[in-house]
């Protein structure tokens, strides 16, 4: 007989009816989240005409690329007309690149008739380079200024063969040369090849007057050395902005040289007469050496009379005589140096 109460079966059956539903439900509310997330995207795609599939969505979301960056990049790279794959795209992400810039490069080269490839954008893009205003450079020149005043120098200073100096403020106009982007030199090199052609066009001028009276010789001869060769850049013009008289280097540097000389001179005079002073102690010193020697044998005299006395070469009458010789010999030397000494009777 049926009671009403349900048997075991009957609840365990309504269990694992519970536990399914509970199931789909979670499996679901995931598929609605999914396509959720992606949906947008996918309608966006789908009405641009850049149609990209659920599961490529899906794919990106695992590789850790950002769908939208890709997607929206792919939507205007087709409303532009260019053709790039979704794979071109996402490749080029992984790698570290800037899609979006990239695309937007693509742009404005093919709107101005520029051949630019994608990979080589891309390898612009990825060498460090800023492949967009590389483009706009293109498109738009710029002018750089020689010398750049944020390195602190306002002119260029070179002295002509006069030996006046002169201040140049240069302008130069560029264009980006795309196929020498990479591995091209950059602005720093050609404001230095243009402030070296600067100084070799007037350090060759005969005179300042010449630079002067010619701003454009300075030009003429800049662009006709090919600065512009493996750099990033094409020039297009070279325009001096100022030129200024400075200093008469020439006849500052003869002063300086006319002070070295005589420095110079001093010094070698000042050199002689210290030899000189030398000289002259060294000859009072053998002076007195001198003297000392004949001290020494005025010494031995006496000696040598006592013992003349002794042997009998010399008697008592031949001193005396020497004596007398000596003392006259002494009252001569006397008088003739006070007679040297007094003026004569015609002396006033």
């Amino acid at each position: 007989m049926s009671s009403g109460i349900p048997t075991i079966a009957q609840v365990s059956g309504q269990g694992v009816f519970i536990v399914i539903l509970i199931v789909a439900v979670i499996i679901v509310l995931a598929l609605v989240a999914i396509v959720g997330q992606f949906l947008n995207l996918w309608i966006q795609a789908l009405t641009s005409g850049a149609n990209v599939g659920f599961g490529d969505l899906i794919g990106m979301k695992l590789r850790k690329v950002d769908p939208r960056v890709i997607v929206l990049s792919r939507i205007r790279a087709v409303k532009a007309g260019l053709h790039l794959s979704t794979a071109q795209l996402e490749t080029h992400y992984l790698s570290g690149g800037r899609v979006p810039n990239v695309v937007t490069a693509l742009i404005a080269a093919d709107r101005a008739r520029i051949n630019l490839p994608y990979d080589t954008a891309c390898a612009i893009d990825l060498a460090g380079r800023d492949i967009l205003d590389a483009v706009h450079t293109s498109v738009n020149p710029k002018v750089i200024d020689c010398p750049d005043p944020g390195k602190g120098r306002d002119t260029i200073d070179a002295v002509a063969q006069d030996g006046i100096q002169l201040k140049v403020k240069a302008r130069v106009t560029v264009r980006t040369n795309i196929a020498r982007l990479v591995g091209g030199a950059t602005e720093e090199t050609i404001i230095a090849r243009v402030g070296e052609g600067i100084v070799t066009t007037i350090g060759s001028a005969s005179s300042h007057k010449a630079v002067l009276e010619n701003p454009d010789r300075i030009s003429k001869a800049v662009l006709e050395k090919g600065l512009d060769a493996g750099s990033a850049f094409e020039i297009l013009s070279v325009d001096i902005a100022d030129v200024d008289v400075g200093e008469n280097i020439g006849a500052k540097l003869q002063a300086d040289q006319a002070a070295a000389d005589t420095r110079r001179f001093q010094a070698e005079a000042e050199k002689r007469r210290a030899a000189a002073v030398a000289l002259e102690q060294e000859n009072k010193a053998e002076i007195q050496k001198n003297r000392a020697l004949v001290v020494l044998g005025e010494a031995e005299v006496p000696r040598a009379m006592a013992e003349a006395f002794r042997k009998g070469n010399l008697g008592i009458m031949d001193y005396y005589r020497m004596k007398n010789i000596q003392a006259d010999t002494s009252m001569r030397e006397s008088i003739g140096g006070t007679s040297t000494n007094q003026p004569g009777p015609q002396g006033t």
